[in-house]
């Protein structure tokens, strides 16, 4: 084993590119060829793959970058709020339960505010310890990264949105997700390896809204008044953006309701099926009767937003709940929820060395703006870019986790980018499941990838995107992690062909 090790080294050594082997004369260097994903989808994999940041872990509700391992990346269930199973549990009790799926104890959690600008707020929690599913070493714990929108501070975010637009910048970002992108590029640039190899990451999504309201601004500048209508439209209630997305682009009630039914009934199938399991980790908590203040004692492991039964006759009789002429109801939004993940990521090469089996690897990230008068749009931009990005196209994609903030703006992505309805949500999205909003990046990681695992060689590449309120799109490209390039898909080069001087 260790001599196959070795080898394997000396071949990544090989493998580098020229910038990287300066000690490599170059008549005798290899210059990394580029791989092909299947026949014609010109991938651009880079040769020293040993520094991929991949997922070994997940916890739904949370975001994550670089490699991912099965039994790596899980969730809490996620549960109607104020009335739902979470409604009488607090935040910090929420997160521990998927914390503790890695077994850890920490003393810094770095808390991410990410709407439209990243506040990174340093705090102090003791969590418990112990790391039941992956067996690491707690110590190995390098950092904690948690997205999250309503926690107090985050409307800052919009504040600083605006304030983009007062400079004629339109200036990026997210939540859950970003907060995986951040991990996977910390960890790329080595900001977890100082004095150390074996630092590993978790990215994390929690949000509570049964306790933490939607706030607006308190106090706005008065600046939105003078011709900075998009600073303005940064104001606009959600619901609002989603009726202009409808009349915009044309998308009907009709069509909303339809996209509404569809997410139900593959959330109730997806559950029927079992295939929630592997990723939602059982919290154990309370639920407290209104009327006698008495405590029950309770195991939420399901989420608890699906209705089976929703029909177009029961949509039909639901009032627009934004606009008096509008489409968007409480049917074909996406429901507001308490929940949280989050996703273990490391270096490839340190998977390998402690011979975890890799669930995902994490490729590219874009964050884009968009106007805000319709920010659901955020994802047909996100997506192409973040694609184009990792070296494909969007045909080389197998599947999408769109999230459904409202059933306009989904519909809108999908028709725009041509999707193929067997490729998006396949379990059902927000709309049946719920948008415990910082935490539904890490949801999205966590169905996309168990889906990925479970179809096999027929799906390599996946991503996950949404819409961000105030203007924006994020996506992320991510590759099953059991994934290998088939020899036949190496390219040859003019110069440089030889594998070593004695091949």
């Amino acid at each position: 084993m260790e001599k196959a090790l070795n080898r394997q080294k000396i071949l990544l050594q090989h493998l580098l590119p020229p910038s990287s082997a300066s000690q490599i004369n170059e008549s005798d260097a290899l210059s990394a060829s580029n791989c092909a994903a299947g026949d014609s989808a010109a991938y651009h994999r880079k040769a020293a793959f040993g520094d991929d940041v991949v997922i070994v872990a997940y916890v739904t509700s949370i975001d994550f970058a670089a490699i991912i391992v099965p039994n790596s990346a899980y969730r809490t269930a996620i549960c109607k709020a104020k009335r739902g199973g979470f409604k009488d549990t607090l935040a910090d009790d929420l997160l521990a339960p998927v914390l503790k799926a890695f077994n850890i104890t920490l003393g810094k959690i770095s808390l991410a505010f990410v709407l439209s600008l990243k506040i990174y707020v340093k705090d102090t929690y003791s969590l418990q310890a112990l790391i039941e599913k992956t067996k690491l070493n707690p110590s190995e714990i390098g950092d904690i990264v948690v997205g999250t929108v309503l926690a107090p501070g985050s409307i800052r975010a919009t504040e600083c949105r605006m304030a983009a637009f007062y400079a004629g910048i339109s200036w990026q970002c997210s939540s859950g997700l970003q907060a995986v992108a951040d991990v996977a590029v910390a960890i790329k640039a080595g900001l977890y390896d100082i004095g150390k190899s074996n630092f590993n990451v978790l990215g994390l999504g929690l949000e509570c809204m049964t306790q933490d309201a939607i706030g607006r601004v308190p106090k706005v500048n008065p600046r939105v008044n003078s011709n900075f209508a998009q600073a303005r439209d940064c104001l606009l209630p959600m619901g609002i953006t989603s009726e202009n997305v409808a009349q915009r682009y044309g998308v009907t009630r009709q069509e909303q309701d339809l996209a509404s039914i569809e997410s139900h009934r593959r959330a109730a199938a997806a559950t029927a099926s079992g295939k929630f399991k592997d990723e939602i980790i059982p919290v154990h908590t309370k639920i407290v009767d209104p009327k006698t203040g008495k405590e029950k004692p309770v195991t939420i492991s399901v989420d608890d937003g699906i209705r089976p039964n929703t029909s177009m006759a029961d949509l039909a009789k639901l009032k627009p709940a934004f606009k008096k002429d509008g489409a968007t109801t409480a049917g074909n939004a996406s429901q507001v929820s308490d929940g949280a993940g989050a996703v273990l990521l490391m270096k490839r090469s340190l998977a390998m060395q402690k011979g975890l089996p890799i669930l995902g690897v994490f490729r590219s990230f874009a964050a884009v703006g968009v106007d805000p008068a319709v920010m659901g749009i955020g994802p047909a931009v996100a997506i192409p870019a973040a694609v184009r990005s990792a070296g494909l196209e969007l045909d080389d994609i197998d599947l999408f986790e769109i999230n459904e903030a409202f059933a306009s703006q989904y519909v809108y992505c999908c028709k725009k980018l041509e999707l193929a309805h067997e490729k998006v949500n396949v379990n059902g999205g927000a709309i049946a499941l719920g948008h415990p909003l910082g935490a539904t990046g890490a949801r999205c990681v966590a169905s996309l990838l168990n889906e990925m695992k479970r179809r096999g060689k027929d799906c390599r590449f996946g991503v996950v995107s949404m819409c961000i309120g105030s203007g924006m799109g994020a996506a992320a490209v991510f590759e099953r992690g059991d994934c290998v390039d088939e020899l036949c898909n190496a390219r040859m080069v003019e110069k440089n062909t030889l594998l070593s001087k004695d091949a």
